[in-house]
């Protein structure tokens, strides 16, 4: 299948790249930069991404880009442009200012890159370096008011360079650009669709697995249950599926999970190991260290039933593509967000080896291949779940007490989304327990007892997310219903806070 190489210099949105790409149809895959796989006849271009590195730094990231520039259509984003400009013998200077923000591009020479863009249109600048000088045979095709050498291209090759990020929201007209570059000068087919990715899909999972059999862990979320149905179309009764109980799951979650993959054909099996969780965060007060609590426990109990299940030999994992950005970055040079349970392999002990179908997806993609697989909507529309679960939603340490107080807090917020008619208009939401006291009067008695913060978050791949504009009556009927039927909670808040700066977690 024809895919393009994207090369990762450590940026936070190196995978919206990635993403537009897709949307594009169009395969691609994302390395670190001193990590290029061999070239073979699939690859039809190369996108060198953005960076938070300068390329004046002495320990800047580097690539050798002979392998491929010249060869193959080349595209820089923002520290790529510069590093070739840098390397190819322009000038790379500090800028006087940090250009960050909305600015109008104009087109001054025309260019295959820019076909059908608007001559003038917003993009969006993240750098503190600019080019000054572009180097011998390149020519300036776009610029803005700050940045003169906005955009520009080689002479007879088919390598193009943007100061800007064409992948972002803002950049309006920056899929063109991308379909420009993928479809037009690389010649991608765009033929990578849901039914290819499981078509593929499939035959890998049988060629790595062979005749052994995998065990998966099963949330009741949309990432572990394609997972799960992928997997059965691939090896079938070589599957076993596990649910476990955490002690950290929504009101009634755990029964009403297991009732919902009863018709699915998948061997489920439920193991409540609420007791070891709870055990295991006792005196845990740190974000981190919970979510490490929470991951060995789940790799013990994994551990636990692999040995129950003979021939066991894979854990399958429903790990897509946010998890890993934010649980690693690229060799100290990508900030690492939070670790993901579910990232980073098992233990040398376990005996176990890892699959995961689903790793290079985003969410959105994730959702239109349940649906290709004929996954019910009501699995495939739930909103996200963190695998840690209520652990990092009840801030500070975890107990059997704050949890019944958040499920009871939880229950009525989703269930007031569903019946306002809110629930598929929103991305993520869930209920924060805060760890801190507030007076109250409830009748003729003062009360000092807990807030809870409501969060409901609008994104389509978690990487980016804004608050809900939710109307004040849904607010304040939630409010006084919370505060009326919950004991232990006196005060409800509503979290505003957009990610970047937060993000869609506390914890």
């Amino acid at each position: 299948m024809d895919k393009i190489l994207i090369l990762d210099f450590g940026s936070q949105v190196t995978q919206l790249i990635g993403r537009r790409l897709r949307e594009l149809n169009v395969y691609c895959e994302i390395y670190p930069y001193n990590k290029v796989p061999a070239l073979d006849g699939t690859v039809k271009g190369v996108i060198l991404s953005g960076s938070p590195c300068s390329v004046r730094d002495a320990n800047a990231p580097q690539v050798d880009v002979s392998a491929f520039r010249g060869r193959l259509p080349l595209l820089g984003i923002c520290y790529g442009a510069q590093y070739l400009a840098h390397t190819g013998g322009g000038k790379v200077e500090a800028s006087n200012s940090r250009e960050y923000g909305r600015a109008m591009l104009r087109t001054v020479a025309p260019s295959p890159l820019l076909k059908g863009v608007s001559p003038e249109t917003q993009v969006w600048m993240s750098h503190g370096d600019t080019i000054s000088t572009l180097p011998k045979g390149a020519q300036v095709i776009a610029s803005t008011a700050d940045v003169v050498n906005a955009a520009y291209q080689f002479e007879g090759e088919p390598t193009y360079a943007v100061q800007f990020h064409p992948e972002v929201y803002h950049t309006t007209e920056g899929t063109q650009m991308l379909a420009n570059f993928a479809l037009a000068i690389c010649g991608c087919k765009g033929d990578w669709t849901p039914d290819s990715f499981i078509e593929t899909t499939v035959e890998a999972l049988r060629a790595q697995i062979g005749d052994e059999k995998v065990i998966l862990g099963l949330s009741g979320g949309v990432d572990s249950t394609v997972a799960g149905v992928l997997l059965h179309k691939a090896i079938g009764a070589q599957l076993t599926c596990i649910f476990v109980n955490n002690g950290l799951l929504r009101k009634n979650e755990f029964t009403d999970v297991l009732a919902s993959y009863k018709d699915m054909g998948l061997n489920v099996i439920g193991a409540d190991a609420s007791a070891d969780f709870l055990a295991a965060l006792k005196g845990v007060t740190e974000p981190e260290a919970k979510r490490k609590a929470i991951g060995r426990v789940f790799v013990e109990t994994f551990d636990k039933y692999a040995k129950q299940i003979e021939g066991a030999r894979w854990l399958a994992q429903g790990t897509i593509y946010p998890d890993v950005i934010e649980s690693a970055g690229i060799e100290g040079i990508a900030s690492k967000i939070k670790s993901h349970h579910n990232v980073g392999g098992l233990p040398k002990e376990m005996n176990l080896k890892v699959v995961e179908p689903l790793r290079m997806l985003f969410k959105d993609e994730v959702r239109r291949v349940g649906c290709a697989l004929g996954i019910p909507a009501a699995l495939i529309n739930r909103h996200p779940f963190p695998g840690p679960g209520l652990g990092i939603r009840v801030i500070g340490e975890v107990t059997e007490e704050k949890l019944n107080v958040l499920r009871e807090a939880d229950d009525i917020f989703i269930r007031a989304l569903r019946e306002a008619g809110l629930y598929d208009q929103i991305w993520q939401a869930g209920v924060i327990l805060l760890p801190v006291k507030s007076v109250g009067v409830m009748g003729d008695e003062r009360t000092y007892e807990n807030p809870v913060a409501l969060r409901a978050v609008v994104s389509t791949d978690a990487m980016t997310a804004d608050w809900f504009p939710f109307p004040y009556d849904f607010l304040r009927n939630v409010s006084n219903e919370i505060i009326r039927k919950v004991r232990g909670v006196n005060r409800v808040v509503y979290d505003i806070s957009s990610k970047p700066p937060a993000t869609i977690e506390w914890e």
